[in-house]
């Protein structure tokens, strides 16, 4: 018997589209900062590391609302767990509009972060929905929907802080998030729960799930590995493009760009996923990972392999996250959410640990040492795929 959506068939497609719309709000929130954070600092007349803590705190509340609040979407009506959390995002940023301080900003930040991990409850519900021969080409349409949501939110907070001053920004995403709640309120439908564990009960599964699943234990790892990859680039491509080829920070936050080219390859690598299963998609993400590598290690001789180097890197890690994502949410079909916890907290902290270790090792030996680190952990995640590193067995999904 259907678990979830049992009277919704014929509208499927409208709440595809629904779903879609709420992941380019959401996805948005916490990214409106990167363009603003030094016209923040400079109203404030706050340090860089002071202002710092606003992005820090906003990944940080990711990392929280990922663990602590998606698994609830295994346990009540993902209606009520959805429209609360966008109510109370929407409400932080209308805080963040109005802060008088960078402590209420970062403070708002870090409820940002907490409520934008709804995100992920959304890939429960369109896996839930799609038809198991299309469930990666829905996957990939959600995840494509976050990635241009983060491109819109850096690319608008830029241009409207410019033009009216970085506190508009927030007021657009306040609006934008208002009118997606009262959408939700009219179209959302209600859900059953799968679960009937208490809260704490919930949480300690996460771990028996993790332990009794070798699909998750395996694509969350080799996502792990990956995120180390993109989220150390990102940490010190500012200093390495400035280092390098004396290039200001306007010009290298141009690199954004071709370091969105994932968006284009979000859905094909979900249909190639549908047509021929998990590992080759997975494979050729990770192995494009690596090219991206090949072509930093260049990155001293011209601005050109860097911006290969971008391209390649956000286009392997989009194809394998597409896989991977769905993956494991075949894997545990009565706890999706709680093996998108686990999903997802790989993620963030590859990010977090890559940031880290490239950030200290670009600052006492150099680029070349940034490279090495991220080769290692591709090859890493090739190792753990191929199974020659035994983390977990794929089955098909």
């Amino acid at each position: 018997m259907p678990r979830t959506y049992p009277a919704l068939s014929a509208n499927n497609r409208v709440l595809g589209a629904l779903l879609i719309g709420a992941a380019f709000v959401i996805a948005g929130g916490i990214h409106y900062q990167t363009p603003m954070l030094a016209t923040i600092a400079g109203e404030f007349q706050a340090s860089p590391a002071a202002v710092g803590w606003i992005p820090t705190l906003s990944f940080g509340g990711m990392l929280i609302g990922v663990a602590f609040l998606l698994p609830l979407g295994d346990r009540i009506n993902k209606r009520w767990l959805i429209i609360g959390m966008i109510s109370v995002l929407g409400m932080a940023q209308a805080v963040m509009t109005m802060a008088p301080s960078i402590a209420v900003l970062a403070a708002a930040s870090l409820v940002t972060g907490i409520c934008s991990s709804v995100g992920l409850v959304f890939i429960s519900i369109v896996v839930d929905i799609a038809p198991p021969q299309h469930r990666g080409r829905a996957v990939g349409t959600q995840l494509m929907a976050m990635f241009i949501g983060i491109l819109f939110a850096r690319i608008a907070g830029g241009v409207i802080a410019a033009q009216f001053g970085w506190r508009w920004s927030y007021a657009f995403s306040t609006g934008l998030h208002c009118v997606l709640v009262g959408t939700l309120l009219a179209w959302l439908p209600h859900t059953r729960p799968s679960s009937r564990l208490s809260y704490r009960d919930l949480l300690r599964s996460i771990f028996t799930l993790y332990r009794e699943h070798g699909n998750v234990r395996r694509a969350a790892a080799i996502q792990f590995l990956l995120g180390i990859c993109y989220g150390g680039f990102w940490a010190v491509v500012a200093t390495m493009m400035a280092t390098l080829h004396h290039v200001g920070p306007a010009a290298a936050g141009l690199i954004g760009i071709p370091g969105a080219a994932g968006i284009l390859v979000a859905r094909p690598a979900g249909r190639w996923m549908d047509r021929s299963g998990a590992v080759p998609v997975v494979t050729t993400g990770v192995c494009v990972m690596i090219s991206a590598w090949l072509a930093f290690g260049f990155a001293a001789t011209s601005v050109a392999f860097v911006v290969l180097g971008a391209i390649l890197l956000d286009c392997g890690l989009r194809t394998a996250m597409v896989a991977n994502q769905t993956l494991i949410n075949a894997a545990a079909p009565d706890a999706r959410a709680r093996a998108n916890t686990i999903f997802g907290m790989h993620v963030w902290c590859g990010n977090a640990v890559g940031a880290f270790l490239t950030s200290s090792a670009f600052a006492m030996y150099g680029w070349l040492a940034v490279c090495a680190i991220a080769m290692a952990a591709s090859i890493g995640a090739l190792l753990i795929h191929c199974g020659i590193v035994p983390v977990g067995r794929v089955k098909p999904a």
